[in-house]
């Protein structure tokens, strides 16, 4: 051997031994959970010995288990380049995509080794996890159960195995797999059991057992520490009470879990003068959706002198004209379904956003980690969530005085700006009710229609003491319910039948497309809204339709909706904020047939006339509400409440 080669063989030995012992002190540390410390034995180690399989995976789990979820990727990445069967290296990338928003990856990643993994519990929990982010709810049972055989014991399968099963609306199974999880013992997972057990009991009008899960989860809120970060169903939160401040606690749980996944950007509110403003919109719903198609009409209306409107979605193409449409009006349509938050809010950064605004809120399909890399300067929240987001990256929350009145600002994490009129747009493009009748549609011709088109979950045992009550007073009328699930139908008719209320009286009006229920709608006397969650797009639909609506104003937004609407359609003498005058304003209806007519009449007046349903009107509005955001930012000042009547 030459003396060179000599050296070099000597210098080798030393850096193995010098890794080596690095690791060992990793080892040693990361016993001790000093993560950090071992990470820099481990750096070491790598550096020394670069090749090293072993190595590489202690740096790799050391930085996952400090959320250095970037960098242990790229270590796992490294790996997986060197050794494509590495399955541990695999699960790492796998998981850290899932933290960073990247499921689909996540998906790739981890499908690609799953030859190599049939008997790995901890690889098949992680597919599973990926599988059900990504919507593949079928594929995520499958994998789920799989790893249940091998580890029978193991509480987040259980969990996970309930989402995928609540994907697919296979609510009994759902709950099944939740109970489950609670008996096992969920440490951290309560929130998550108690809200979507107390939002899915509520779908099957189960009502004792989902009254006491939602009194357990407002007990675990209240106890929880100010700076608690969890996951739970901030939905079934707001919809199932009338809490404001339970509401904004449980959405700050929510909130911090996917903000402190994300590293703020630092974007800069370049000078507008001269210029457009950039408006992002982000949405898993831009086609046949409620929300699309109510506010499609606003989109083309927006001044494009003044505006560019950028469209980010993360939702499916459904091929609908609606998809189409909404695509037309956009300057440009991104799609981002298959970008994690972070790529996504790098491409909105690059887009030079100004403004930009959250459709979803904790509504299913949302994407807040999105807003959590701060890729805007000035970021939204509007429409398609009734509530506070309990987010500190939303500057503002889009309302009016009525849903979100100034005197209710505490109740929200954002600002509030206001609209003058209803913080609801709608499309005046939408089809008129075609002519039909009541026989076509299952109802009797001469009876009296109350109609409650409210999902099972809006309707709790004092609705439906309420509407019995108002059958039994009114013995010619029937009501009109969507059947909605097949899983309510029997639970409601007992629940009628144990009012003293015939089961005949009931008439369910089974699922069609928006066109035929729009025109059915018309047949309907008179609309009960529910409560603490009114009616939302329903009730547009009702009061377009020509329909009377009765509802009852709560203290929260989603139950002063109906409200507003009613308000801004020149109707308020139909909102009561009791039950008692709920009641007396139904029965006076029901008693005036011509009373109902006149409202009728100044519904189909109002279509043409009415601040509701003036949408040029609401796009002036809204644009003018956009620029005093920038004008605010522009001067250098904070975001702060915006009032319907200033500027």
């Amino acid at each position: 051997m030459t003396a060179r080669a000599t050296a070099q063989f000597g210098a080798k030995a030393a850096d193995l031994k010098k890794a080596q012992a690095c690791w060992s002190k990793g080892v040693e540390l990361s016993k001790r959970m000093a993560w950090g410390e071992a990470t820099v034995q481990f750096q070491r180690a790598c550096q020394a010995a670069p090749t090293d399989s072993v190595y590489r995976l202690n740096l790799a789990r050391a930085l996952q288990k400090q959320e250095r979820h970037t960098e242990a990727a790229e270590q796992a990445r490294r790996l997986i380049a060197q050794d494509p069967n590495l399955a541990l290296a695999r699960r790492i990338l796998g998981e850290c995509l899932l933290k960073t928003g990247d499921h689909v990856e996540a998906v790739q990643v981890l499908m690609a080794g799953r030859d190599q993994a049939q008997q790995d519990f901890d690889y098949l929990y992680a597919l599973g996890q990926a599988l059900h982010d990504a919507g593949r709810f079928q594929e995520g049972i499958s994998v789920l159960m799989q790893g249940i055989a091998l580890k029978v014991d193991h509480v987040l399968s259980y969990y996970q195995l309930a989402m995928c099963f609540h994907g697919l609306r296979m609510r009994a199974e759902a709950v099944e797999c939740l109970e489950t999880a609670q008996v096992l013992g969920i440490p951290g997972g309560e929130l998550a059991c108690d809200s979507l057990l107390s939002f899915i009991r509520r779908e099957c009008l189960d009502w004792d057992k989902a009254a006491m899960d939602l009194a357990a989860l407002e007990r675990r809120v209240a106890e929880a520490p100010p700076d608690a970060r969890q996951w739970l169903s901030v939905f079934s939160a707001v919809v199932l009470t009338d809490d404001p401040v339970f509401q904004l606690k449980a959405a700050a749980i929510c909130a911090r879990q996917f903000q402190d996944r994300a590293k703020p950007m630092s974007p800069q509110l370049k000078p507008t003068a001269g210029r457009k403003l950039r408006i992002g919109w982000v949405s898993a719903d831009f086609h046949h959706h409620a929300t699309t198609m109510l506010m499609a009409e606003l989109l083309e209306r927006l001044d494009p002198q003044r505006f560019e409107v950028f469209l980010y979605s993360h939702g499916p193409d459904d091929g609908s004209p609606m998809r189409a449409r909404i695509q037309r009006a956009a300057t440009q349509f991104v799609e981002v379904g298959q970008m994690s938050d972070r790529d996504a809010a790098q491409r909105i950064r690059d887009d030079g956003i100004d403004v930009l605004v959250d459709l979803k809120g904790h509504t299913a399909h949302c994407r807040l980690g999105i807003f959590g890399w701060r890729p805007a300067p000035i970021q939204v929240t509007y429409l398609g969530f009734p509530g506070t987001t309990g987010a500190t990256c939303i500057d503002y929350m889009i309302g009016d005085p009525i849903v979100s009145p100034l005197s209710h600002a505490a109740d929200f994490s954002e600002k509030l700006a206001l609209l003058p009129d209803c913080y609801q747009p709608n499309d005046r493009l939408r089809p008129l009710p075609s002519p039909t009748t009541r026989v076509a549609h299952g109802l009797p011709e001469d009876a009296l229609v109350l109609c409650g088109f409210n999902q099972p979950f809006k309707i709790s045992p004092e609705v439906m003491d309420t509407w019995c009550g108002l059958l039994q007073a009114l013995p010619g009328s029937v009501l009109w319910l969507l059947k909605w699930t097949k899983e309510s139908v029997e639970p409601l008719m007992r629940e009628v039948v144990r009012r003293g209320v015939s089961a005949d009286r009931i008439v369910l009006a089974p699922a069609v497309l928006s066109s035929e229920h729009l025109s059915r709608f018309a047949l309907a006397d008179i609309y009960l809204d529910a409560w603490p969650c009114n009616g939302h797009t329903t009730v547009s639909d009702a009061l377009w339709a020509g329909v009377p609506v009765v509802t009852l104003q709560g203290r929260t937004f989603v139950s002063r909706v109906a409200s507003s609407l009613l308000h801004a359609v020149g109707l308020p003498e139909w909102v009561s904020t009791d039950v008692d005058g709920y009641v007396s304003r139904v029965l006076q209806l029901a008693a005036h047939p011509e009373q109902r007519q006149a409202v009728r009449s100044h519904l189909q007046t109002a279509r043409d006339q009415a601040v509701l349903f003036d949408t040029e009107a609401y796009a002036r509005h809204f644009a003018q509400l956009l620029e005093r955001m920038v004008a605010r930012a522009e001067q250098g000042l904070a975001p702060d409440h915006l009032d319907a009547e200033a500027g």
